[in-house]
C-alpha cells in the first residue's frame, strides 16, 4: 500500500511573476504607459472651460498664432499640463528610488520627511523671504537633504535598518510639519499665499514654473537611468551588494540625495503632493518586477500619467471652482492604499 505524497501549495502568484520578468513585456509595459501618457497630456488640453478640439491642440503646439484660443492652449493648458507631467516624474522616480533603498514599499518623499523638510524651506522662502522666489528650488533641496541626513543618522545603528529609517522619518517628518504651522502662526498675514503650497496645487503654473522644474527633472531621471542597476544589486541587500562589490553606504547616500534633489523641484513648483511617489513605484513594481532599469522609466511615464489625469479631473469636477491636485490626489491615494493593504499585496512585493 503507497502513501500519497502531500500537494504541495500552488503559487498562484508564478505566472504573474514569470511574466513580469520577460523583457519584451517590460518593454511593451513602459511603451504602453508612455503612449498612454501622450493622450492623457492632449487630452488635457482639450477639456475646460473653453473646448478646444484636438486639430486646434496640435496647431497650438506645432504653429505660431496670436489667436486667443492659441493663447489659451499655449500658455495655459500646455505649460500646467507640462509642469504636471515634471512633477510626476520628479515624485515617482524619489518614491521607487526610496523604496529601494529602504527595501520597503511604505517609503516615499512625503512619509521618510524629505518632502516635509523641502516644503519647510520652500515655506521660509514663499513666507518669510517672499522677495527671494529664485532660491526657491535651491533651498527647498536644501532642507530636503538636511531632513533626509538628520533621519539618515537617526537611523544609523551599525548600519540602516529600513523599519528604523521609516519611524525615525515618521517622526521628523511631524516635527517639521509642526514647524510648517508655526510659520503660518506668525505671519498669519500671508497665510492665504501659502494654501495652494501646502495643499498641492497646479493652478497658474506657466512656462516659467516649467523652466525651473525641467532641469532638474532631467538630470535626476538621467541619473537614474544611469545608476539603476547599482539601486537593484542594493535592493537585493546589503551583504549581497558587498558581495558584487557595491560600495553600500557611498551609493545609498547618492541615492538618498537624488531622491531629495527630484522631490525638492517637485515641492518648490506645485508645494507638497502625497500618494505618488507611494502609489506610482508599488503599482508599477507589481507589473515590471523589481529591476530598476524598468521600473524607473515605467514609473515615470505613471507618474507623469497620473499627475496630469489627476490635475485635469481637479479643474472640470466642479466648475468654474478649482480643487487643488493634492486634494484629488490623497482622496484617490488613500483608498488605494488601503485596498492594497487589505489584500495583502503589499507582501508579493
Amino acid at each position: 500500500m503507497t502513501t500519497s505524497q502531500p500537494k504541495q501549495p500552488e503559487n498562484k502568484h508564478a505566472p504573474a511573476v514569470i511574466l513580469r520578468k520577460r523583457k519584451v513585456f517590460r518593454i511593451a509595459v513602459i511603451v504602453s504607459f508612455a503612449i498612454s501618457t501622450a493622450i492623457i497630456f492632449l487630452l488635457s488640453c482639450t477639456l475646460g472651460a473653453y473646448k478646444a478640439p484636438l486639430g486646434e491642440v496640435m496647431r497650438a503646439i506645432f504653429e505660431e498664432s496670436e489667436s486667443v484660443s492659441h493663447a489659451i492652449i499655449w500658455n495655459v493648458r500646455l505649460a500646467r499640463s507640462a509642469v504636471a507631467a515634471c512633477v510626476g516624474v520628479c515624485l515617482a522616480l524619489s518614491g521607487a528610488i526610496l523604496q529601494g533603498v529602504m527595501r520597503n514599499p511604505l517609503a516615499s518623499p512625503n512619509i521618510i520627511g524629505v518632502s516635509s523638510g523641502a516644503g519647510l524651506g520652500a515655506m521660509m522662502v514663499l513666507v518669510v523671504l517672499p522677495k527671494y522666489t529664485f532660491l526657491l528650488t535651491p533651498v527647498a533641496f536644501l532642507g530636503g537633504l538636511a531632513a533626509t541626513l538628520v533621519i539618515y543618522s537617526l537611523a544609523w545603528k551599525r548600519g540602516i535598518d529600513p523599519l528604523r529609517m521609516i519611524l525615525a522619518g515618521i517622526a521628523v517628518s511631524s516635527l517639521l510639519g509642526a514647524a510648517n504651522n508655526a510659520i503660518l502662526i506668525f505671519y498669519s498675514d500671508r497665510v492665504q499665499s501659502a494654501l495652494g503650497f501646502m495643499v498641492g496645487s497646479l493652478a497658474a503654473r506657466t512656462w516659467l514654473h516649467f523652466r525651473i522644474i525641467l532641469p532638474y527633472a532631467l538630470i535626476g531621471s538621467t541619473l537614474a537611468l544611469i545608476a539603476s542597476g547599482r539601486l537593484t544589486v542594493l535592493s537585493l541587500g546589503d551583504e549581497m551588494a558587498a558581495t558584487l562589490g557595491v560600495n553600500i553606504e557611498r551609493t545609498r547616500m547618492f541615492f538618498i540625495a537624488l531622491a531629495a534633489l527630484l522631490a525638492a523641484a517637485s515641492v518648490s513648483v506645485v508645494g507638497i503632493l502625497g500618494f505618488v511617489g507611494l502609489i506610482v513605484p508599488h503599482v508599477v513594481r507589481l507589473i515590471v518586477g523589481s529591476d530598476f532599469r524598468y521600473l524607473f522609466p515605467a514609473s515615470a511615464f505613471f507618474g507623469a500619467g497620473l499627475v496630469i489625469l489627476c490635475d485635469t479631473f481637479a479643474r472640470l469636477v466642479v466648475q468654474p471652482v478649482e480643487i487643488p491636485v493634492g486634494i484629488v490626489l490623497a482622496a484617490l491615494g488613500s483608498p488605494f492604499f488601503l485596498y492594497l493593504l487589505r489584500t495583502k499585496t503589499l507582501k508579493h512585493v
